[in-house]
């Protein structure tokens, strides 16, 4: 499986299909249905500080090619993920992603200082949840907001840092740049578009926090264009992410710029989605003979 093979960041990555954060959880629910070491990475479900019980409910609201989510980032925070969760996880041979959201700087630097001590492979630093009112999108709404979280986080540990961009910015690129600048090794994009539903009949919003985040099919198009202005902007490698459902959504972002892709929303209507996606793609390589570093930022521009 060599021309799967992918180097992200430094690390080693098997294939170049991976899980989004928030969408897998922990991994336990999906053992049953695969085996987790065929993936080339797993994103956990975000962490905090502290234990979150998330949103109130209703916290899921379907939509057209989609899905609102307003968890809220409900986890047990990094702590109980350390001493409970990343000990199981160890047991599949993919890379570990822990996905961390902070209040402030300083919680970002704390945890990605305890989740570097603790040998995970790679630290997502979340500045993008559109579903919670602390922290997070806040920080990155602004180019000297994610330099704030990702030069403190830099300065606390040398583990591999990548920086979740939020969609909900006047200019992608300017995020990325900052992120760069500050010191990540590495961006994922791109988050849920903020949305909302109204109940026509009661006239109050689906969602019991109002917004949420879109995801799913609907907003791949966004992602691909934002990817690809990204991959234009910077140096750093892309783990792209937005509505990716099969081995064609996959192939879009890796023309588009991207080195790894994350499959999210589709594990919920399919959990096999991620392995349908990987088999896809060593199908079109082998039909075309060409490894995934043959298709990365292949795309020729009109």
């Amino acid at each position: 499986m060599s021309e799967l093979s992918v180097r992200f960041a430094g690390i080693p990555f098997k294939n170049p299909v991976t899980v989004a954060s928030g969408t897998f959880a922990f991994g336990r629910e999906y053992v049953d249905f695969f085996d987790l070491s065929r993936l080339g990475g797993i994103a956990v479900k975000g962490l905090t500080y502290t234990e979150r019980q998330g949103n109130r409910p209703p916290r899921i609201a379907e939509t057209p090619m989609g899905m609102l989510n307003s968890i809220g980032l409900q986890n047990p925070g990094y702590r109980a993920f350390i001493e409970t969760e990343l000990p199981w996880l160890r047991r599949f041979d993919t890379v570990l992603i822990a996905n961390i959201t902070g209040a402030t700087p300083r919680e970002y630097a704390e945890m990605a200082e305890a989740l570097g001590g603790a040998g995970l492979d790679l630290i997502e630093i979340n500045v993008s949840c559109p579903n919670v009112k602390e922290g997070g999108a806040l920080f990155g709404a602004s180019a000297g907001g994610i330099t704030e979280v990702v030069t403190a986080c830099r300065r606390a540990t040398d583990a591999k840092l990548m920086v979740k961009l939020s969609p909900n910015v006047t200019d992608i690129a300017e995020m990325a740049k900052a992120a760069e600048a500050a010191g990540a090794d590495a961006l994922s994009l791109i988050n849920t578009l903020l949305g909302m539903r109204i109940d026509i009949a009661t006239r109050r919003p689906i969602l019991g926090n109002n917004l949420g985040g879109l995801s799913g099919p609907a907003v791949r198009p966004v992602a691909v264009r934002m990817v690809y202005q990204v991959a234009q902007a910077v140096r750093l490698p892309i783990l792209g992410m937005g509505g990716i459902a099969t081995a064609d959504d996959a192939l879009e972002f890796l023309l588009a710029g991207a080195t790894a892709v994350a499959v999210g929303t589709a594990t919920i209507v399919d959990p096999l989605a991620p392995i349908r996606v990987l088999e896809g793609l060593e199908r079109h390589l082998h039909s075309t003979g060409e490894s995934v570093g043959d298709i990365i930022g292949a795309v020729q521009m009109n």
